[in-house]
């Protein structure tokens, strides 16, 4: 077997203790025996078993007080009780005290064997939930979100207030900034955090797809709809729906949308009948939702009923004294991972870090400090192991700058930045957007849409439409 299971059984006849390690044995299964109660609570103190197969009369202690005694030490090692026909009533006390089944002598071959591979069955898939429970905790957690800069502070705080609320939640920030961990942390720290939480990137499905992605369709909806499907808001009944990217979506799955957040209940995809769910809705957009509205890209009435709960997500280039702080996390992340000493960091690598202004934000950060822990040949994270593009720059694309007194839209000049950041990639790779996505630390749909929304414009030469 790939994984081993060791069982343990208890019974005070050899004959039968002989039956059942040949027949467990047979299955693959490692067996150990006990003769009394006692030895069988001292065995399970001492080792890991995947389960206990008890007789409920033993010659010492009875059988229900070492299942008793046994669960208080091992509460979730699943027990099977083997009982003769006049002893049934003991056996359905055992099962009330925590005993997952029993069998009676004589048993059936196939019977214990179907009971055995049951339990073990349970308790792989419970012990899989609890893994999942940790990596998701660990994933998604308070410690997954790095950052000491006042605004982060706030929203750490607005996360623990929304958390614990069934209100839809908006985040809104920048590619690379994290939205998707923030979203996360709100699932953990509700209390659906043991139901599903479901991550959506809409702009990765095509529009075409989307809603029957979203919604579910019944078989023959559309061409190639071989079977019925359930769909992902379904999926996450009884938990929370992520949305990212949420701006990307058609007026038509914006509808659909809105009647699922206001009703809590939506038509599959060639279905007339209504699917009634319970799902908390959390949203994220890199894009400024209100000037789509007034552009009529956007439903006016979807923007207020996700927007209850907002959140601004700022750029690393506002929240610079988080640098040091992300970067020796993702240092000892990735040493980790690689099974690696942890590296020191020579004191320029950070102050090269902090004059860099990272449109790629914290994900950028993290593919540079990967880049760097994987390829370093000694314990000293050097310059050396930096991109050429940071190295050594004191200003970034504003080597010039000076501030105009009457004052400017912090929103024009990053925009101009995002700009010209995206035209320098662009001339890099030959106009290649994937190579070119690749330089920025963004996905390709992401620098395309924001090709798009700054009307860059790719021929034989870029143009920039101002």
């Amino acid at each position: 077997m790939e994984n081993e299971i060791n069982i343990l059984v208890v019974d005070d006849e050899k004959v039968m203790l002989d039956v059942l390690s040949q027949l467990l044995g047979g299955e693959g299964y490692n067996v150990d025996a006990a003769v009394t109660g006692k030895g069988a609570i001292e065995k399970v103190s001492q080792n890991n078993y995947n389960l206990l197969i008890q007789d409920i009369m033993l010659p010492d202690i009875n059988g229900l007080e070492v299942l008793q005694r046994i669960k208080k030490i091992k509460p979730n090692l699943p027990v099977i009780m083997i009982t003769a026909h006049g002893s049934i009533e003991s056996a359905v006390k055992a099962m009330k005290m925590g005993a997952r089944e029993y069998v009676t002598k004589p048993f059936n071959n196939d019977e214990v064997l179907l009971q055995v591979q049951r339990a073990i069955e349970l308790q792989q898939l419970q012990q899989n939930y609890k893994n999942l429970l940790k990596e998701r905790e660990s994933r998604f957690g308070f410690k997954s979100i790095i950052g000491k800069d006042p605004t982060m502070l706030e929203i750490f705080d607005m996360i623990k207030t929304a958390a614990p609320s069934k209100s839809t939640v908006l985040i809104e920030g920048e590619s690379g900034t994290g939205k998707e961990l923030i979203a996360g942390a709100i699932h953990m720290n509700s209390n659906r955090a043991n139901e599903p939480f479901i991550i959506v990137n809409t702009s990765t499905i095509p529009q075409d797809l989307l809603e029957a992605t979203l919604f579910g369709h019944t078989k023959g909806a559309f061409t190639g709809a071989v079977a019925a499907k359930k769909g992902l808001l379904e999926t996450a009944d009884g938990g929370t729906i992520f949305l990212d990217e949420i701006g990307n979506i058609s007026f038509e799955v914006q509808a659909k949308l809105l009647r699922a957040i206001q009703e809590k209940s939506f038509i599959p995809v060639g279905s007339t009948d209504t699917v009634l769910v319970d799902v908390r809705f959390i949203a994220a957009t890199n894009l400024d939702l209100e000037k789509a509205m007034k552009e009529g890209k956007f439903r006016e009435d979807l923007f207020f009923r996700l927007n209850v709960i907002n959140i601004r997500v700022p750029p690393l280039r506002e929240r610079k004294d988080d640098i040091p702080l992300l970067v020796h996390h993702f240092i000892e992340k990735y040493c980790k991972e690689n099974e690696k000493e942890l590296l020191d960091l020579e004191p320029e690598v950070l102050e090269a870090l902090a004059n860099y202004n990272w449109p790629g934000n914290i994900r950028e950060l993290e593919n540079v400090i990967e880049r760097g822990t994987v390829l370093a040949k000694s314990n000293v994270f050097t310059m050396d192991l930096l991109p050429e593009y940071i190295k050594g720059q004191k200003s970034v694309y504003y080597p010039n700058f000076v501030f105009p007194r009457s004052g400017l839209s912090i929103r024009e000049e990053v925009e101009k930045l995002e700009i010209n950041l995206i035209k320098e990639a662009l001339k890099l790779t030959g106009g290649i957007q994937k190579e070119a996505a690749k330089l920025l630390s963004l996905r390709p749909t992401t620098l395309h849409e924001k090709i798009r929304r700054l009307g860059i414009t790719i021929n034989n030469k870029i143009e920039i439409n101002e």
